[in-house]
């Protein structure tokens, strides 16, 4: 409250300032009249210096600061030019435009955030300069400095990859067998290298999958050179102990490797079936009509008003409006959907274009699905990573050679296909070793234990190694279990029969070469096969991992090898798919990567979990 009035009788009092306790600078324009001896302060009303008006004074200063800028507004302009010119003490603003120390938590949070976006979205280390991701961080956390891409490529990433590493290393601990794959690959930068995956089944039964490692080939990629590469990776990862299978394509450097290894070898099914495919599709017949095709869809891929046109006549036809596959085939596939998509959407122009060959388009389409459907489906069933592959290998192999057989209905050329398709795939997995590797792993999947694209003498084979195996097993790990039936009350027995007791002590010497039920391993071991091949198969829609889960205890030892054998990959396409990734980070922009950064961001990329 402010008393506008003054009294009459001011001169008669004393305006005195107030106590030095009063700290607030309001009260360099306030003060209080003393009592007429000057020894009190009459402190309920606090005097104006500049109008001697009278302001109510309750033990606060507000009613004092609503008193200048009404009355004296030119005093409130003095005290703000005047704070300008003066330091002042930190108020909340200037609290929260603090620059966060980079050893806070807030900060490292952050920092390891970006480090984290950059390797999973493949950006570059330079994205910390960019102009919109950096005003994209200061609204985001105004008090944040962004480190450096130098702090971010030699403290940063390799510390995320130290971290990565050691989990990695820790999930390898649990596998019993692993299945490697490997393949080389040349950068833009014209640089060559070569990836390492790796696979295997953990005790949860699930398929684990890890890009290893990707090392520069700075020598020619000779058998000798690549088998060095190898074994130094298999060194560096202490996976001599898991019994490595590897798989590589069918390239003669790739077998010289593995025989100067001595590491168990399977070759790429996926790269078989384009090694059988490619060479249906240089036949003449097809051949021509590839070119022609591939002339066409490039006519309509460069240019802008015949694409306009195609689109327009398709929308009249009421043809699916999807552009032609206009790239180059590379692999067959690539050229089988490219010769489809063009038998689907442009039939007058395919039927103008078959008259010269003296061949229609539903003879066409009729030659091309039957020969090589069936090899565009067995190469997406291959290409599958969350499931067992391995195991499909042999049953497609034999299912491809029924399918490429001729018939007396084939027509000439559909004949020539089917022959060039079956005269490559008969020439491959000729090695009894992987030919026994295969078939084992089909005969371990519940979905294929029947073996019946093999002959009955060769099924009976094939269990017969089986049996070897898991006897061999047995006899590495003696302690009896009893009965094969393998429930819990199993375990219960055989925990009971590992305890010392009085009758053993009394009576061990004189019975102790009949105190177990069990017999020989190769007993037991025929006895859990024959359990395994009487029991259900399993349909061909469900995963064999978990019916092994649900069963390794009714078949402990088959169990182990199904371990040991459904964990390989059927492909290393595995490996191969790295390189579409390797693309985008050994980038034109970022060609001088170096090859340990560029380890480590791949790395990163496919086995950090965010």
């Amino acid at each position: 409250m402010v008393e506008s009035s003054r009294e009459s009788n001011s001169e008669s009092k004393k305006l005195k300032d107030a106590p030095a306790t009063f700290k607030s600078k309001v009260w360099t324009h306030f003060g209080f009249y003393s009592s007429a001896d000057g020894a009190k302060l009459e402190k309920d009303y606090a005097i104006c210096k500049n109008c001697l008006a009278k302001v109510r004074y309750t033990g606060n200063t507000t009613n004092m600061h609503s008193h200048l800028p009404r009355h004296h507004p030119e005093l409130c302009e003095k005290a703000v030019v005047g704070a300008a010119s003066k330091p002042t003490h930190p108020g909340v603003n200037t609290f929260f435009q603090a620059k966060l120390p980079p050893c806070s938590a807030g900060a490292k949070s952050i920092t390891n955030g970006i480090a984290v976006y950059m390797c999973k979205g493949l950006r570059p280390y330079s994205e910390v300069e960019n102009e919109g991701f950096c005003f994209l961080m200061k609204i985001l956390e105004p008090r944040f400095d962004i480190p450096s891409r130098k702090y971010f490529s030699e403290k940063i990433i390799p510390a995320l990859y130290d971290q990565t590493r050691a989990k990695v290393e820790s999930a390898l601990e649990s596998a019993e067998r692993v299945g490697l794959t490997c393949d080389g690959w040349t950068s833009r930068a014209t640089e060559s290298y070569i990836t390492f995956t790796v696979h295997f089944i953990n005790e949860d039964w699930e398929m684990k999958s890890y890009v290893l490692q990707t090392r520069a080939m700075h020598e020619t990629h000779t058998g000798a050179h690549i088998a060095d590469v190898l074994k130094a990776t298999v060194g560096e990862w202490n996976l001599d102990t898991k019994k490595p299978v590897v798989v590589t394509d069918n390239a003669s450097n790739m077998r010289v490797a593995m025989d100067l290894t001595g590491y168990q070898h399977v070759r790429c099914f996926a790269h078989v079936l384009n090694l059988a495919s490619q060479r249906a599709l240089k036949i003449a017949a097809v051949s021509k009509v590839l070119v022609k095709v591939r002339r066409i869809s490039t006519f309509f891929h460069r240019s802008t008003t015949g694409a306009e046109a195609l689109k327009r006549n398709q929308k009249l036809l009421g043809l699916p409006l999807h552009k032609l596959i206009t790239y180059m085939p590379v692999c067959w596939n690539s050229a089988y959907e490219m010769v489809s998509r063009f038998l689907e959407q442009q039939p007058a122009v395919c039927a103008d274009l078959l008259s010269t060959e003296r061949m229609t388009s539903q003879a066409l389409k009729r030659w091309w699905k039957v020969s090589l459907r069936p090899m565009l489906v067995a190469t997406n069933i291959m290409c599958e990573e969350k499931n067992p592959t391995i195991s499909v290998v042999a049953p497609l192999h034999a299912q491809l050679l029924r399918d490429t057989t001729s018939t007396e209905e084939d027509s000439p050329l559909v004949r020539e296909i089917k022959g060039a398709i079956n005269q490559d795939l008969s020439k491959r997995y000729q090695s009894e070793v992987e030919k026994d590797l295969l078939r084992m792993s089909s005969a371990l999947d519940p979905r294929f234990k029947s073996l019946l694209f093999l002959l009955p003498e060769e099924v009976q084979d094939t269990y017969a190694k089986l049996q070897s195996n898991a006897a061999a097993l047995k006899e590495d790990d003696p302690v009896p279990c009893g009965d094969v039936q393998g429930d819990l009350e199993e375990e219960e027995t055989c925990t009971a029969k590992k305890r010392k007791s009085e009758l053993v002590d009394l009576l061990g010497q004189t019975f102790k070469k009949t105190s177990y039920v069990s017999t020989s391993a190769t007993s037991i071991a025929e006895k859990e096969i024959k359990q395994y091949q009487d029991a259900p198969s399993l349909p061909l829609t469900e995963d064999p991992r978990l019916w092994w889960k649900s069963q390794q205890h009714v078949f402990p030892l088959l169990s182990k090898l199904a371990h040991m054998h459904l964990c390989i990959p059927g492909t290393s396409v595995a490996a191969e798919r790295v390189f579409s990734t390797a693309g985008d980070i050994i980038s034109a922009q970022r060609s001088s990567l170096t090859p340990e950064h560029a380890d480590q961001l791949l790395f990163l990329k496919k086995n950090m979990n965010i």
